[in-house]
């Protein structure tokens, strides 16, 4: 993407208060899953902003369609982009194409950059985990048959899935819950490749980097 291209001037104006958006969701989210005795009142308030919330993502994905020009080809070319309009919170997922423009970047090694995006997709992942367990408990809870009984199992079982372990002692049992164990799989592996191919590629660059450096003969 071309950085002066209306698109990217949206994304770089957005992208923080976006983030922002997102981890005010995923708070206000978790507040209605755990709190079981919330008054009706600020439940209704919670919806509120979730759906408010919702809104701004989706004017977010309405502007970038219409500045990209594509057309329907924007929704399979930007899946990230959809997946974020379904589920706001999961918008630290956005850390692939931010990675993507980083391995494509010409010129000497930044370790700023690279650790830029390690540090994102760690905090990315522990994002995503929280949301995945809140999400998963909110449908296990109650199941026939379920595994997950407590928030604690919940977080376990993310914690596991995300690390690409999966000890399978706890495991969903639903249909919504199986369908955020694959989100959260797929999530997982892009971060895991997000974070050791950029400490690969910078370790890989460094040594070329050294070897030139290095007078001839030695």
């Amino acid at each position: 993407m071309d950085d002066d291209s209306p698109a990217a001037r949206w994304e770089q104006r957005t992208e923080i208060p976006l983030f922002v958006a997102a981890l005010l969701f995923l708070a206000v989210y978790a507040t209605r899953v755990l709190a079981t005795d919330l008054p009706v009142f600020w439940r209704h308030l919670s919806t509120y902003l979730l759906l408010a919330l919702w809104v701004v993502s989706a004017v977010d994905y309405a502007v970038h369609w219409r500045l990209s020009g594509q057309g329907l080809r924007f929704v399979p070319t930007h899946v990230l982009h959809t997946v974020v309009l379904a589920l706001p919170l999961l918008r630290p997922l956005r850390i692939v194409p931010l990675y993507d423009a980083l391995q494509h970047r010409s010129g000497q090694p930044r370790l700023s950059l690279y650790a830029r995006v390690i540090s994102y997709a760690g905090l990315s992942a522990l994002l995503l985990g929280f949301a995945g367990a809140l999400a998963v408990y909110q449908q296990e809870r109650g199941a026939p048959g379920a595994t997950v009984r407590t928030f604690g199992d919940a977080v376990w079982w993310a914690a596991s899935t995300l690390s690409t372990v999966g000890y399978g002692d706890v495991t969903p049992v639903t249909p919504v819950g199986r369908l955020i164990a694959i989100v959260m799989m797929a999530g997982g592996l892009a971060l895991l490749g997000a974070v050791t191919g950029s400490f690969s590629s910078w370790l890989m660059r460094t040594f070329y980097r050294e070897g030139d450096e290095r007078p001839p003969g030695r």
